[in-house]
């Protein structure tokens, strides 16, 4: 790693005490070294990934700007940051394969891409009628109040005599229960 400019220790310093000059000048350096060990590391990623892996390597520079110690070199820093947020990354990407469908192969006429704005309307709204049937009492009155009617949380807690915060946490709660009444999993 013996290819990084002298000045991005200097830059990398500078930025650390809110330099944002030389911060730029940083990142516009750092940049296309990012790109290429990117590729060299993960040769048979997409230049998708690549730039996924890039973009989210300056990220967590940035959040981690306070993490680097000025007399190191900057190179192992970025490498080892981009190593991190690269193999998070691809596994994403891995996670995600399974349940993607790739369209580049289907033609733009395919009745496969045809949607239907009614399409399972009416089922869809009878079985939430039905969740929402069978939550609680204050539960519904929370939904109604928020999602139905689109009150503000201030006027919600007007008419409700609840705070914000339990407004909040009860919405989040309410939210949570009418999707297990509906057989949908929590998304984690």
């Amino acid at each position: 790693m013996a290819e990084e400019d002298a000045n991005w220790r200097i830059w990398l310093a500078a930025a650390q005490a809110g330099d944002r000059r030389a911060y730029g000048a940083l990142l516009a350096a750092a940049l296309p070294w990012l790109r290429a060990r990117a590729r060299g590391r993960w040769p048979t990623a997409t230049l998708s990934d690549i730039e996924d892996i890039v973009q989210e390597t300056l990220l967590a520079l940035h959040r981690s700007l306070a993490l680097y110690q000025p007399p190191r070199p900057v190179a192992p820093f970025l490498f080892g940051i981009m190593k991190l947020r690269g193999a998070e990354v691809r596994r994403q990407r891995h996670r995600h394969a399974a349940r993607e469908t790739i369209l580049d192969d289907v033609p733009v006429t395919s009745q496969a891409l045809r949607t239907n704005p009614d399409q399972d309307a009416a089922v869809d709204q009878a079985a939430m009628q039905a969740a929402i049937g069978r939550l609680s009492p204050r539960d519904q009155e929370i939904l109604d109040m928020l999602k139905l009617r689109e009150l503000s949380l201030l006027e919600a807690a007007a008419v409700s005599g609840l705070s914000v915060t339990a407004l909040k946490v009860g919405t989040f709660r309410a939210i949570r229960r009418l999707r297990r009444a509906m057989g949908v999993e929590d998304v984690e």
